[in-house]
């Protein structure tokens, strides 16, 4: 079967987020059930300078008059087809925003343009290439089906997935006349959303099936808490909405073999994670002590929870744990984790930014990682975190409560345990899990069985890309 993926991001070429990590391992994964995935991308800087020896295979002209080509390429067993289109994608800053951190002000049109030679690759733009199933990931590639469904290829079998509905990509309504589309698209049917153009919104209403990135998020986004005002939409799509949970990579994050961490370690030998212990604590320059070491890899904002960890920071302390925090976000939101460091020199330490081979090492070396989410989609990190021995401490929502199981009296009476879930997702909340987390680590003997029942779990995308593509197959079944 022939699948064409589009995504604005794919790892290991561009990253900002875990898109980027499931629009770069779903393909592998598919190939061992017969599906050869081509994942369209746009061609950054970033990706044109890593990219071997890529090949043309096409050329169109965008729904704005610009000349775009196609390129064929391969990179880390990736099948790759890059939109090269330099008056949309050559340019300094990042995928979506400038030098400064502002949005791009035609983001709308970068991405339409992706879209829409997504939907010209269904239609059969390559010479020897044409795609039966059509995927679109989030916001930036949810014009695909759009397109689609507008241009007279609605009987292509196409799915999108949302990895996080907070992000919609909502403009306003002068765009649409430059969008190449028929008037009747600017409907309740179509595009229109609140007298604005919704490019999410469209996708979720054109796109032959929906899914989410796991069950619990799935059932969570038709209710208004979660469904950031599209769970009308949602509710009424219910029958072909499914939640699969997404896998990681786990020949990139294997501790016994992982080149970024200080000693590599298996379930068998996890007292070899002392010595990626002590690195952790040199990186951040604090002090090697008895007590547990948490760590937080995340986009530094409200949604992560993060002002939570940030009002803790002195409890954790005075509790006799330290704190290790890597990302980057809200001003506000560093500001306060880096008093938090000045005032505990040696408790707490911080980088800001993002750093691919210290997150590896922070997940080896940490006895605990935070993430009190007050929603998450799926959620990669406390799946990293399970695969390393580093006990995920997880808000109840979402991926977090479909992937790890609650260290309550129960679980840890039948060895199932793997982590802490709390809520409400508030200080108390996670000043409650803390507790209990600092309990089970002055026990050595439960801390270790909950390491090894995490590392024992199936993280693999093995199993949902058997979903995935026996979803697709249902799809074909239908045309």
């Amino acid at each position: 079967m022939n699948v064409l993926s589009v995504a604005s991001e794919v790892f290991p070429l561009i990253k900002t987020g875990g898109l980027a990590d499931v629009a770069g391992a779903l393909p592998l994964a598919l190939a061992g059930n017969g599906i050869r995935m081509r994942t369209l991308l746009p061609g950054y800087p970033a990706v044109m300078q890593q990219l071997a020896r890529p090949r043309k295979v096409a050329t169109l002209t965008s729904v704005f008059g610009d000349e775009m080509r196609i390129l064929s390429a391969t990179h880390a067993g990736l099948d790759l087809l890059i939109l090269d289109a330099p008056t949309y994608f050559d340019r300094t800053g990042g995928p979506y925003v400038d030098v400064t951190g502002r949005d791009y002000i035609d983001n709308w049109k970068r991405f339409a343009a992706l879209c829409h030679a997504g939907a010209e690759i269904a239609r059969g733009l390559l010479p020897d290439w044409t795609p039966q199933v059509v995927h679109a990931h989030d916001w930036q590639a949810a014009m695909t089906p759009v397109y689609m469904r507008y241009t007279g290829l609605e009987r292509v079998p196409n799915v999108i997935t949302v990895h996080n509905l907070a992000f919609q990509g909502q403009f306003g309504p002068e765009i649409f006349p430059q969008l190449g589309l028929p008037p009747d698209a600017f409907s309740v049917e179509g595009l229109e959303y609140y007298g604005d153009v919704g490019f999410l919104k469209g996708g979720l209403r054109t796109a032959w099936e929906v899914t989410t990135v796991s069950p619990t998020y799935a059932q969570e986004i038709t209710t208004p808490q979660y469904g950031m005002g599209l769970e009308g939409l949602i509710n009424a799509r219910a029958s072909e909405l499914v939640g699969i949970v997404n896998g990681i990579d786990t020949s990139v994050w294997d501790p016994s073999t992982d080149p970024h961490i200080a000693a590599n370690y298996g379930p068998s030998s996890l007292r070899l994670r002392a010595k990626n212990r002590r690195a952790l604590a040199e990186r951040f320059s604090l002090i090697n002590d008895d007590g547990p070491l948490f760590c937080v890899v995340s986009r530094l904002t409200w949604q992560k929870g993060i002002d939570l960890i940030a009002e803790l920071a002195d409890w954790i302390v005075a509790e006799g744990g330290r704190l290790a925090v890597l990302g980057s976000g809200d001003q506000g939101l560093e500001g306060a984790l880096l008093a938090a460091a000045s005032r505990h020199r040696g408790r707490v330490g911080i980088v800001i930014g993002y750093d691919e081979p210290l997150s590896h090492l922070m997940q080896a070396g940490a006895d605990a990682i935070l993430i009190p989410s007050r929603f998450e989609p799926c959620g990669l990190t406390q799946l990293y975190g399970l695969r390393y021995g580093c006990v995920p401490i997880v808000g109840r929502t979402g991926g977090l409560a479909d992937t790890v199981i609650d260290a309550n009296e129960a679980a840890l009476a039948a060895r199932v345990a793997t982590g802490f879930q709390f809520a409400p997702v508030d200080v108390e909340g996670l000043r409650q899990a803390l507790r209990r987390a600092f309990t089970a680590f002055r026990e050595p003997k439960v801390w270790a069985r909950l390491q090894n029942q995490g590392m024992k779990c199936d993280v693999s995308w093995e199993r949902s890309a058997e979903r995935y593509a026996k979803l697709y197959s249902s799809l074909l079944a239908r045309v």
